[in-house]
């Protein structure tokens, strides 16, 4: 089954509709769309892939998510990404966006918030495991080799937005 999505350029501008796997597999930029979900004590989602999955299989991630289908918003991929993985309905906020290197192959990727209130009812084709974890143990965790290694990019470019240091949120498409 082919999964449709816009190829971009450097500046995240449409140049034409493709498969994922193509863009993948020809390095073409595309869409990603992320969510760091908090629980009202502002711990942080944290999961493992399971070990049959195609990309990263067994890895540790901090964000949910993933590509944005062609004619999609980050924030309508955000929460589309979120009620499949997760089974919560609801509307992530817009946090930043850049340009990913990417192990497999570069991409944007869009990362959003969200504040998780309702229990979560986790996919298990997405989520082998998962826990809610402070600040500081996602800082250690994220640092050990099981972890999704483009994931790592994102917390690193996340950690600089929020303490203020020189990211600066692109504005959403």
């Amino acid at each position: 089954m082919s999964e449709w999505v816009e190829r971009v350029d450097e500046q995240d501008e449409v140049l034409a509709v493709v498969d994922r796997a193509e863009a993948i597999r020809n390095k073409w930029l595309h869409r990603v769309a992320t969510i760091v979900c908090r629980d009202p004590a502002g711990r942080i989602f944290v999961h493992r892939r399971p070990d049959d999955m195609s990309r990263f299989p067994g890895q540790f991630n901090w964000m949910m998510g993933g590509a944005a289908d062609a004619g999609e918003s980050y924030e309508e991929a955000a929460a589309r990404e979120l009620a499949e993985e997760l089974g919560v309905r609801g509307q992530p906020r817009f946090v930043l966006k850049f340009r990913c290197a990417g192990v497999i192959s570069p991409y944007w990727l869009g990362l959003h918030e969200v504040v998780v209130k309702e229990p979560v009812r986790p996919d298990p084709s997405e989520v082998a495991w998962h826990a809610w974890v402070t600040e500081r143990e996602l800082a250690d965790l994220v640092r050990h080799e099981d972890f999704v290694p483009d994931a790592r990019e994102a917390y690193d470019h996340y950690g600089r937005y929020r303490r203020g240091g020189d990211e600066r949120p692109y504005a959403s498409q």
